[in-house]
């Protein structure tokens, strides 16, 4: 029997996991990605951070596949798809399919402000975690030369978003700060350099237990970090964040850390699009098209314990493309139903917090487990040894020894 040809658009959690439990004997597959590398999207703050190198937590999708024989993958970014041929048009060609699975992600929402979007820094790639990193080094190698003028926008970093990403940098800049600039930068005042965190709701972790929001919020206060809530930045212009509550803060680095939507491409119905996502039924089979499935992060379904969608997290996108997998292994439809663990986010050391389903903890416990379960994540036996070094080295002697500026100067 001929096998039927599957496209995956996207290797993170969800695409892996379905090339990965589909069954090589029925279909053939073909991953398109605008990248060659898997990315751990958990721990791009640690390489914002120079806590990490992008290489530990990037992953080769020709290594990560090596044993898929019938798996072929190709370089290219999706530009439409054609249900009515089933076809996907690419910026490398076009190319036809049986079934269709967008796993996709998201990517930032700027809420279409544009200023905001053309001069803040982003982190939902490996790519932008090491521009973070170099812009920050670039930035206190500046301070030497600078005018007074241009070294208060220097000292002044802006998070917005008080969610995890936004939580773990600030945390992780504060630690920066107090353990590492002051022995690489012995003969500037790096006490003015203020890590200020933005949050539009009244909490920091506003998703989470009140557990978890009033620990985050006193672990970032403890740290240094001026945490203003109930605020939003209504404009950035590269020098000045402006703030709804009327204040201004002068500033070069902006990260921008406040909300997320769906990496779309055309041919998907705007009628099928809620909240920047595609909605799917119960076996995450799309609206439009019978063909077309969507899993993880862009995916939304309704369902009795999440009618409003299911969160964002890499465990809801491992978990939809193992259910869609064994689907058309079987030819069965199983509905999909998460069930969800619980919550974590750390925001330094010793300070981590943790939501399960019976109880809310925080301090040193939670912050090991919060280790213990991202370094399980991690797709390669070498890079969970190599963090796992990394971070013990970081943990004894508070410096990583990783913060190299590439620039093109050399």
């Amino acid at each position: 029997m001929e096998k039927q040809k599957v496209v995956v658009i996207g290797g993170g959690f969800a695409g892996l996991q379905f090339i990965n439990n589909l069954d090589a004997d029925k279909y053939s597959v073909l991953l398109l990605d605008k990248v060659n590398y898997h990315q751990f999207q958990p721990l791009f703050y640690q390489v914002a951070t120079s806590q990490l190198e992008p290489s530990n937590i990037s992953f080769p999708l020709r290594y990560v596949l090596r044993n898929k024989k019938d798996v072929k993958i190709r370089l290219a970014e999706v530009l439409s798809i054609s249900t009515e041929n089933k076809l996907v048009h690419t910026d490398a060609g076009v190319f036809n399919y049986d079934i269709l699975v967008i796993s996709t992600g998201c990517k930032t929402n700027f809420f279409g402000n544009k200023n905001i979007e053309q001069h803040a820094l982003t982190l939902k790639s490996t790519y932008e975690a090491i521009t973070i990193q170099n812009q920050m080094l670039e930035s206190f190698e500046m301070l030497f030369t600078a005018e007074d003028s241009v070294k208060e926008e220097l000292l002044n970093l802006v998070i917005v978003g008080g969610g995890p990403t936004g939580v773990e940098l600030a945390g992780a800049f504060s630690e920066l700060k107090k353990d590492v600039l002051p022995k690489d930068y012995p003969n500037l005042d790096l006490s003015r350099f203020t890590v200020h965190l933005i949050e539009g709701s009244a909490n920091t972790l506003n998703s989470m237990s009140a557990t978890a929001k009033n620990a985050s919020e006193d672990y970032l206060k403890a740290m240094g970090v001026n945490v203003i809530l109930n605020t939003f930045v209504k404009d950035y212009d590269g020098h000045i964040a402006t703030l709804s509550n009327g204040d201004f803060i002068k500033t070069r680095n902006l990260i921008w850390a406040a909300g997320v939507t769906g990496n779309l491409f055309e041919g998907i119905p705007v009628d099928n699009i809620l909240r920047g996502r595609v909605k799917v039924n119960r076996m995450n089979q799309s609206l439009f098209d019978a063909a077309v499935y969507v899993v993880g992060d862009l995916a939304y379904m309704e369902t009795p314990l999440f009618p409003s969608g299911h969160p964002q997290v890499a465990n809801v996108a491992i978990n939809q493309a193992k259910n869609l997998a064994k689907n058309l292994n079987k030819s069965t439809y199983k509905e999909f139903e998460y069930k969800d663990l619980g919550s974590m986010a750390t925001v330094g050391k010793h300070k981590a917090v943790v939501d399960l389903s019976f109880v809310n903890f925080k301090g040193y416990f939670a912050w090991f487990i919060w280790m213990f379960l991202h370094l399980m994540l991690i797709l390669s036996v070498r890079n969970k040894i190599i963090i796992l070094i990394n971070w013990s080295w970081n943990y004894f002697t508070k410096n990583t020894a990783l913060r190299l500026l590439f620039t093109n100067r050399g």
